[in-house]
């Protein structure tokens, strides 16, 4: 039988399979790796990812920088605007002059309307963008304003002019007086935003300085919080920045809860400035629209947020004073006995200003303030020279002229200013009556404002105790529907 014979040298009709194919596989086609194939597929979903991600921080990014919005900064031309009487207030203010660039002042009270809505809180703040420094400043509530009515404290002020916007500016003019400008924004916070706010930002950790216990049921009010290290919610941040009195309370008072509230807010402004908070900006925007009266827009607020948080304001560079002061008792002749009241110490204060608040670049003079003081006799003075309250004096016994010496850090005579002006002599009594044998009945206080002088019903929140009684034959009530105005009801 014949065959044909191959020749090894013809090329062959079939193609040998490549060497890497698997068996049984169609020839010419190469066999796949499943493990690359793997991370071929987790390396594409990974750049979708990051794209959309992407994608998303930018269009958000985008968002925030068209809702943020630098504030319009309005320069006061020194015109005085009739709005009741509060173009009366005091001197005139600086109004004009070179401004550190990107310096912002800020006036924000704390208003406790569950104590009559005292302003019983109010701080002088400052953001230095430049430098990302902030500073804030605290007014004792009792601190002595000259004002035409009986009860001289700054926490009166903004409920005596019926609050709102007449009372946010009439409080605002009278920090010019004790600071020699009127700060830039004004912010009036609810104190139960603070609680709120706490619990928007899911608790804050803060170090309690001691035991706090305080009970009072005609305001509703059980403070029950414990020493030490601890993560706070809404209700218990609002115990522990009420608490002054009880029987461990503050031995200094007023002053002793400053120090608390200034210690806490450091707190919250350290648990705000956090990345990770960013994330809660809604719950934070509802609080603020709820519970604060500005004149400052939302996007404003968001626009210093981000100036904050992303060009780096650090915690060390937040600073808390508080007023340099001493302390004074003044005769009231609608309670018929001394009022406790906190003085400035001029000296300390203009310096304190001029290197932490100050937004203009010339310094403060002290002549540019209208400070109070008590003379040795027990009368008051001004260091304009002119009391708005013509019958501050009346009622003291013998009040004999004097001449202020030069003693500018005690609270009693500061001397002259010096400085590009001067400033004229404090005014003097010109009558000496008699000593009443009964607190004084004062005639009724002109319009506006009506002057407050009905107590308080109720303590002070956070313990401690009310003002006197005055003689039932007191006349004069409060304005309707701004609560007490004598500064003795309500808590910071």
């Amino acid at each position: 039988m014949s065959g044909k014979r191959l020749n090894s040298n013809e090329p062959s009709s079939r193609k040998a399979p490549p060497s890497n194919a698997r068996p049984g596989s169609p020839a010419g086609k190469s066999a796949r790796n499943p493990k690359k194939d793997r991370k071929d597929r987790v390396l594409r979903i990974a750049i979708i990812t990051v794209a959309v991600l992407l994608a998303l921080v930018l269009g958000v990014l985008a968002w925030w920088r068209s809702f943020a919005k630098p504030p319009e900064m309005i320069e006061p031309d020194g015109s005085k605007e009739e709005i009741g009487s509060v173009s009366d207030i005091g001197a005139p203010v600086r109004v004009g002059g070179d401004r550190k660039q990107d310096f912002y002042t800020f006036l924000v009270i704390g208003r406790d309307t569950g104590g009559g809505g005292n302003t019983d809180t109010i701080l002088l703040a400052s953001y230095d963008l430049a430098n990302q420094k902030m500073d804030v400043l605290s007014i004792p509530r009792d601190t002595m304003v000259n004002v035409s009515w009986d009860v001289k404290k700054i926490n009166s002020v903004y409920n005596v002019y019926g609050g709102g916007d007449k009372g946010i500016e009439a409080l605002g003019k009278e920090m010019a007086q004790l600071v020699g400008f009127t700060p830039d924004f004004q912010v009036v916070l609810e104190w139960k935003a603070v609680g709120e706010l706490v619990d928007a930002l899911g608790g804050v950790y803060f170090d309690v300085p001691r035991n706090m216990y305080y009970n009072d049921p005609t305001q509703n009010l059980s403070i029950n919080i414990k020493k030490g290290y601890q993560k706070l919610s809404g209700a218990q941040a609002m115990q522990v920045v009420r608490f002054r009195d009880g029987p461990n309370g503050y031995s200094n008072g007023d002053l002793g809860r400053i120090e608390t509230q200034q210690n806490f807010l450091k707190a919250v402004i350290a648990q705000c400035l956090q990345i990770s908070n960013v994330s809660r900006i809604n719950e934070l925007t509802n609080v603020f629209k709820d519970n604060v009266t500005t004149n400052l827009t939302i996007g404003n607020i968001a626009w210093f947020g981000e100036k904050a948080v992303f060009n780096g304001l650090k915690m060390e560079n937040v600073n808390f004073f508080t007023m340099p002061c001493t302390s004074g008792g003044v005769w009231s002749r609608s309670y018929g006995q001394k009022l406790s009241y906190v003085l400035p110490k001029t000296d300390e204060l203009v310096s304190l200003v001029n290197e932490h608040f100050n937004p203009y670049k010339d310094d403060l003079q002290k002549y540019e303030l209208d400070i109070m003081y008590v003379n040795s006799d027990g009368t008051i003075a001004s260091s304009t020279g002119k009391l708005e309250d013509t019958k501050a004096n009346a009622s003291l016994k013998s009040p004999k002229p004097t001449t202020p010496k030069p003693d500018t850090n005690t609270g009693k005579d500061p001397s002259p200013g010096t400085g590009s002006g001067t400033k004229p002599k404090p005014e003097t009594p010109t009558t000496k009556p008699e000593v009443p044998t009964t607190p004084e009945t004062p005639p009724t206080e002109p319009n506006p404002p009506t002057e407050p002088t009905v107590p308080p019903t109720n303590p002070e929140e956070g313990g401690g105790t009310t003002e006197p009684t005055p003689p039932p034959t007191e006349p004069t009530t409060p304005p309707s529907g701004t609560g007490d105005a004598t500064g003795t009801q309500g808590a910071a």
